[in-house]
């Protein structure tokens, strides 16, 4: 008689509460919801929560339920309308104090998400959301590349003491005319790159020797590339923003970025967020003029530029610029003295403006310019200069007194914590690297992703059924435990979806019902194997374990293999190809689980433990 070995029960027990446990708030469903976090960046704390609470209380609006989340607070409701009528209550009352977004919540207990339970994390085909496709314009990266290259030639010169006549550009390339055929090795060495990355032809011209500055082929394709990969990067960072779970933001192409939010139902609100940039400049404070007069009269005083602290107080500052945040290495942000400050690293160039500007000026005054640039809805109002649907707004983050001569490491200090966060986290991505437009927009409704839900699940029972008929009537009580391993798969499969947070899309679930016949499938060479055993003449307790132990290489094999495909098409495939190639790798995992290990312990419970065996049912 076959010993099963009774730890093995107590793996499948525990497997499988575990299991259950991770898949039961999926039979919860999701809610409308609204995602509120501070205009001012600041955690929303009891006090925000209670007013927010207070104000949709006064409106009469019910609240199903309501919880903060990664300093975001979480408003549930029973439908849309609710949904729709709070937003209007808080974008009307709220002073504009709270930033709203539209969303969903699970349904499941308090309880649940307090032990961290989570139901399956949704596709854009399923959830709805927005699904956008930009074209990165990266002739424009290049010529933003080419004039960085003007500049750096003339202070590169300017700095080796090399006299120059002019320097200008001549499409894509910088022609640098020089006085006297003395200076042409002096201006070569100045202006050659280590990596070899432009080319310097000298010539001679009516004005003076010449040198053309012109990238290699090679560096044009890393800039174009750098340029796309910086974008996405600066679109990623951007959809944080927005809390959205399993974001795609992806390549596309050559020069195309890929962008699909799920759960996003207001595509204009997306569309803000991800062409909002932000970056910082340091001028010196005009300290001789007096900025109220220059506020009252609108008469600004010639090299100066009349701008707003935080606290909408009028300052002026020059207009030359020390220092932006296109020269910023690094940023990161942290505490000093109890207090949130940004590190802040420039480089080498940078650094050198900051020394020479803080040497000549220490006892003034320096304001740190926070820039942001971001699209606005028709009517919206912009606190800046707004160019058609681009608003450009510029408030002086910190105008503190030099105390002593800056290099290319210092800090800046006057902001909250979550605002030093997402300042820092902000300079490292950068603005966009290069111009970028909407070239494809879908939106799927609520509505549909729901009919797409409901379509799937109806195909799936409708598989499962025919499934469970067939097991049942052609293998009798063997097919009644080959349906309850196949349920208890697809149980493992959901729970291991949510507890790893994996995008369930509608080729998902093509992939669920692909792997239920994988799964059915190990059953099946299991069940003939045994018959076979039967027929050779084996008594039934023989047959059950030499069709369990042989089966085993053959079930091996299949799943093995698919697994193979399955991982080839997670590596190399992108959006719902990488969903289906998810569900169905982690199908073969359970599958093999519950196929071999399961069935063989309820085989075992059944007919193992009996001395005497006649017949199977099989």
């Amino acid at each position: 008689m076959y010993q099963f070995a009774k730890w093995k029960y107590w793996l499948i027990i525990i497997v499988m509460v575990v299991g259950t446990l991770f898949a039961l708030p999926n039979v919860f469903g999701e809610g409308p919801a609204l995602q509120l976090s501070r205009n001012d960046r600041a955690a929303m704390d009891q006090a925000s929560k209670d007013k927010v609470l207070g104000l949709l209380n006064a409106d009469s609006v019910p609240v199903e339920a309501s919880y903060t989340e990664k300093d975001r607070l979480v408003l549930r409701f029973a439908d849309t309308e609710t949904q729709s009528k709070a937003r209007e209550t808080i974008a009307k009352r709220g002073n504009g104090e709270f930033l709203v977004a539209l969303s969903s919540a699970s349904r499941a207990p308090d309880w649940m998400r307090a032990v961290g339970l989570k139901p399956m994390s949704l596709g854009l085909d399923l959830r709805g959301g927005v699904h956008f496709v930009y074209e990165v314009d990266t002739v424009g990266a290049v010529d933003q590349a080419v004039d960085r290259m003007e500049r750096d030639a003339r202070a590169t010169l300017r700095d080796k003491r090399v006299p120059y006549a002019s320097v200008t550009r001549v499409n894509d390339s910088i022609r640098v005319t020089l006085r006297s055929q003395d200076d042409l090795t002096a201006a070569q060495d100045a202006l050659r790159s280590p990596d070899g990355s432009i080319l310097l032809n000298t010539s001679d011209s009516a004005a003076g020797p010449t040198i053309e500055m012109t990238m290699t082929p090679a560096e044009v394709k890393r800039r174009q590339d750098v340029a796309v990969q910086q974008n996405i990067t600066t679109l990623r960072n951007r959809v944080d923003e927005l809390g959205i779970s399993e974001p795609i933001v992806t390549r596309q192409a050559v020069n195309r970025i890929v962008v699909q939010l799920p759960g996003v139902q207001d595509p204009n609100e997306a569309i803000r967020v991800l062409g909002a940039t932000a970056t910082l400049e340091f001028r010196l404070v005009d300290e001789t003029n007096n900025p109220y007069e220059a506020a009252q009269t609108k008469r600004v005083p010639i090299g100066s530029k009349l701008l707003n602290t935080r606290d909408g107080r009028p300052i002026l500052v020059k207009r030359d610029i020390i220092a932006t945040g296109e020269q910023l290495s690094d940023a990161s942000s942290g505490f000093a003295e109890g207090s949130p400050q940004v590190n802040v690293v420039l480089d080498s160039r940078g650094g050198q403006s900051m020394m020479e500007a803080t040497r000549d000026n220490v006892g003034k005054r320096m304001a740190v310019v926070y820039i942001e640039k971001k699209q606005l809805a028709e009517g919206e109002r912009c606190e800046g200069t707004r160019n058609g649907a681009l608003c450009t707004e510029e408030e002086v983050i910190s105008d503190a007194t030099i105390q002593s001569v800056l290099s290319d490491r210092f800090r800046i200090t006057g902001l909250q914590a979550t605002e030093a966060r997402e300042l820092a986290l902000l300079l490292r991505s950068g603005a966009l690297a290069a111009p970028q437009t909407i070239v494809e927009q879908r939106s799927v409704g609520p509505s549909l992703g729901q009919d797409n839900i409901d379509r799937g699940i109806r195909a799936m029972a409708i598989g499962l059924l025919l499934t469970f008929a067939f097991m049942a009537v052609y293998y009798r009580a063997f097919g009644w435990i080959a349906n309850l391993v196949l349920l208890s798969n697809l149980i493992l499969t959901v729970g291991l979806l949510s507890m790893l947070q994996a995008s369930l899309s509608l080729p998902g679930i093509a992939a669920v019902v692909f792997h239920m016949g994988i799964a059915v499938d190990a059953n099946i060479l299991i069940y003939e194997r045994i018959r076979e055993e039967l027929r050779n003449g084996n008594s039934p307790l023989q047959s059950i374990n030499v069709g369990f132990e042989k089966a085993f290489a053959t079930i091996a094999d299949s799943n093995v293999t698919t697994l193979i495909a399955g991982v080839v098409l997670f590596a190399f495939g992108t959006g719902t190809i990488r969903s289906f190639a998810i569900v169905m790798t982690l199908g073969i995992i359970t599958s093999l689980f519950t196929s071999v290990v399961g069935s063989r312990a309820l085989v075992h419970a059944i007919w193992g433990t009996r001395r005497k065996l006649d017949h199977l049912s099989i």
